[in-house]
Order: C-alpha cells, then structure tokens, then sequence
C-alpha cells in the first residue's frame, strides 16, 4: 500500500508554494538592504514562515494515510511541480522553521557579517529546506540538495572560525559532492526504468510507487540513493567530513543545519523505504552492522576528545546508528520511534551547538582543557546544555524517552538482545561523555589562568536562545503524543509494506 493524495484536504490559499516563495522574497531584499535592515526582514520572513508552518500542522487532518494540500503545475515532463504533506513532511517542517528562526536570530547577535550576505544565504537554505520536504518528485529533491549543498558549503567556509578552514570544506566537498552524485545516477536509473515500461520518463513517488523494478537493478538503485543520502545523515563510515567541518567550521550555524535537519533520514523515508522495499531487506543486516559498529566506534571517541567541537560530532555519529537501527528494524513502533528520535536529535544537537557557539563568543575557546566553571557567568547557558545532552540520551521529561524506548522494543522484536545491548551501550556511553563535558566547562575549576569570559551586551539574547531551547525541549518531552498522533497514520504505509515476522 502506498499514500495517495486526498485532494478534498485543501486551503483556500495555496499554502506550500507560498511557504517555498516567502524566503525567496524575504533572501531578495536581505541581499540588497543594509545590515540592520537584513537581519529584521529576515526575522520577519523566518517568524511568518514558522507561523504558516504552525497554521498547516493546525489544518492537518490526523486520521488519514494520504497525503494533503496537494498542488500540481505542469512545467515540463520529469520536472513537473509536485508538492503535498503527510504528517512526517509536517514534523520536519516545523522543526526546520523554528531552527531557522533561532539560527537567524542567533546570527545577528553573534555578529557573522556582513548581515545582509548572512541572511540572504540563511534564506535561501530555508527555501532548499522547504522544498525538499514538500515535494514528492525525487529529481527534484536531488536538484534542490545540489543548491542546498553549495549554499552550506559556503556558511561552514565564509563564517568559519579555524584557520584549517579550507581543509574542512574540501572534506565536505569531497563527501557530499559525491554522496550527491551518487544519488543523481540513481535516481537518473530509476526515471529510465519506469520509462522502460511506461515509454515516459517520470519521478513522480506516486508514478515510481506503481513500476516494476527489475532486480538486478533494484539493488543498484538501492545502493546508490541509500548511500547518496547517508552521507549525510552521516552513517558509519562515510562520517569521515563530520569532525573537520564541525571542529573548524562555522561553530553552531552550519552544523545546525547540516545535522540538526536530518534531510538524508526524511530522504530514506520519503523515497527509498517506499520505493525499494526488496533491496532493504536485502541489505538490512549488513546495514545493521555497520549502524552498530557506528554507535560504539563514535562513542568510544567522543571520550577521548579535548575539543567539545569534535565531541559533538562523534556524538552525532554514534546517535545516528541509534536512529538507523530504529529504521531497520521494519516494524511500526521503530518507525514511529526513529522519526520522533530524529526530530528530538535534531533539537538536542541544535542546542548543544548553539550553546557551544555561546561558550565560544564568551571565552573564544572550545578546548575542554582551557574551559571551566562557566556556570557561574553562563547558568541558563549551562542549564540549556545539560537539558540538550539529557534529550540525547532519552531522559525522562524530554522527547527523547518515548523515542528511544519505542527504538528499543523494534529492535528487540526484529533482532532480539544483542544488537539491542549495544544500542543500548552506545546510549549509556553517550551519557557519560555528554555529562563529562558538562561537568567539566561548567562545574569544574579550571587550571587555565588566562581563560577570561568577557561580558556582554548580548546577554539577554543569549537567555533568550538558551531558554527558548530548554522549553522546547521539555514541551516536546512532557507532550510526545502530539507527536505520535501527528505521524502514526503516515507512517501506516510503510507498516503494511514491511509487515514481515521478526528476524530473531
């Protein structure tokens, strides 16, 4: 069974192109106004778009599989306009506006000049972002990852910190260029497949959903998207450009939305779990091992970290294989459990890198060894951290419990105790190394007679940004059935397609 469109759930505007067209208008006047005028008209564009964002998940119907609010435009045969939503398309939405907002916010007070360039590039990730998460022509997702690739490219080169710069982002070209042409040719194999067929090119889901696959092709295809996207989900091991570009990059605006939008985990779901149900479990045990191989591996190396910037990027790749697991597990409760962990990582790992770039514009270090005591200067700071690290691991009151716990029982009803233990083993190593470096740059004296935390005008905006992450996450934590409502009957489909008996 696959979603179809009901096209009775309509808006009297059309509410997704106006979603993907408000940041091109907003990114237009960014570029050409001063930079005060920037970074108001950018707020402005981010506040409505999050609005909207909120008006559509108040419009959607809950209790259908199709998807909804669809619009259509003929443009030009394979490239025909295609959008509408289900409630994971929603989730994502909502989750990417609201980190966009707070990363335009953030941006301002953290003086990334000039303004204007900044929010003019900030806008027109916002447009990628959108657009990848309401279309449902695949060409399209893969032409729009291109620009979105280029435009992250450059926040993580022109507002980097470190002079290593230029290594890092040949790192990320090197990875995500060929991630994205790998998805290219697979997707350029799929449209030739169903033209095979059907004597027209199409990459349309709802057209691909009904071709006949070969299966000496089907494995290819799978390979080919599958790895394109996890790259940048990242998968063990290609996470190989994750700590160059975290540790000397952009400190918090590029790695929020390379990581903190998991575009490559909504690609999975959205195209390739629907469309190459054979492949995938073809592949899964083989995927499993690498998702926990990764899971340890990157764990045992964030505890050996001194830089809280590759700290969290080894915390990145070990929860990653955490949310793979989840999705391998082929059953609806880690289905539901994946998406809402992704949405929680996405959270989590937003606010430890915002708070992260806070430590920075303070003491203008990253270092664990020169970091100590900071709660003293920086308590909502330090209290918006900790929250964050606990929402990683799945405490209790945060969105990541209910993740982690439905993850948990999938995998134990798919692959029984063992691969379980070690996800589990990967949580409570993740634990310790998160709340050590907790301990150890806010509660700890340091020994770092030259570490000097300089005041600041912008101590207000910095409460704001830490506080707003801390309800959040607590709101999400304390109200997870919203959450579960909102993606239970879209993620019906890809129940009934994998509706297999367990492995174990």
């Amino acid at each position: 069974m696959m979603q179809e469109l009901a096209w009775d759930t309509q808006i009297a505007f059309p509410i997704l192109a106006i979603m993907q067209l408000l940041p091109i208008a907003g990114l237009l006047v960014a570029r050409f106004v001063g930079n005060r005028c920037a970074t108001v008209s950018a707020i402005t564009v981010t506040a409505v778009e999050m609005l909207l964002a909120i008006y559509l998940y108040l419009q959607f119907d809950q209790n259908i599989t199709a998807f909804q609010f669809a619009e259509f435009i003929n443009l030009y045969g394979p490239l025909d306009y295609h959008a509408a939503v289900d409630g994971i398309s929603v989730l994502f939405l909502l989750l990417t506006n609201f980190l966009i907002l707070i990363v335009s916010f953030y941006g301002s007070i953290r003086g990334l000049n000039p303004q204007n360039r900044f929010q003019t590039v900030v806008l027109g990730v916002q447009v990628c972002l959108v657009a990848m998460f309401v279309t449902l022509n695949l060409l399209w997702f893969v032409l729009i990852s291109f620009l979105q690739f280029i435009l992250l490219g450059y926040l993580l080169w022109r507002w980097a910190t470190s002079p290593n710069k230029d290594t890092a982002f040949t790192r990320y070209l090197q990875f995500m260029g060929s991630g994205l042409l790998l998805m290219m040719v697979g997707t350029l194999l799929l449209g030739w497949q169903y033209a095979e067929v059907n004597d027209v090119w199409s990459f349309d889901l709802l057209d691909l959903k009904d071709s006949v696959i070969l299966p000496v092709y089907q494995s290819w295809i799978f390979f080919l998207l599958f790895y394109g996207l996890a790259v940048r989900v990242p998968l063990f091991p290609l996470h190989g450009w994750l700590p160059l570009a975290v540790e000397h990059g952009t400190i918090a605006v590029a790695p929020i939305l390379l990581l903190g939008l998991k575009t490559g985990i909504y690609g999975i779901l959205r195209f390739v779990y629907p469309l190459l149900p054979d492949a995938v479990m073809e592949w899964q045990t083989f995927l499993l091992v690498l998702a926990v191989t990764g899971i340890l591996y990157a764990a045992l190396l964030a505890m050996m970290q001194d830089n809280l910037r590759r700290l969290l990027a080894y915390a990145v790749i070990s929860h990653t294989g955490i949310v793979m697991i989840g999705l391998l597990s082929l059953n609806p409760m880690a289905f539901q459990g994946s998406t809402l962990l992704t949405i929680n990582f996405g959270l989590a790992i937003a606010g430890l890198f915002f708070m992260t770039g806070l430590i920075y514009q303070r003491t203008g270090t990253t270092r664990l060894s020169q970091l100590g005591g900071l709660f003293d200067h920086m308590p909502v700071v330090g209290i918006a951290f900790l929250v964050a690290g606990l929402a990683i691991v799945g405490m209790p009151g945060t969105p990541g419990f209910d993740a982690a716990h439905l993850v948990m029982e999938g995998s134990i009803e798919s692959f029984g105790t063992v691969v379980t233990i070690g996800a589990a083993l990967g949580n409570v190593m993740a634990a310790g190394f998160l709340l050590w470096a907790f301990q150890r740059v806010f509660l700890s004296q340091t020994e770092n007679t030259s570490l000097r935390v300089k005041a600041t005008a912008t101590l207000s905006t910095e409460i704001f940004i830490a506080g707003i992450i801390i309800v959040v996450l607590l709101f999400l934590g304390f109200y997870t059935e919203l959450w579960l409502d909102l993606i239970d009957n879209s993620l019906e489909p890809l129940n009934e397609l994998y509706s297999v008996p367990a492995t174990h």
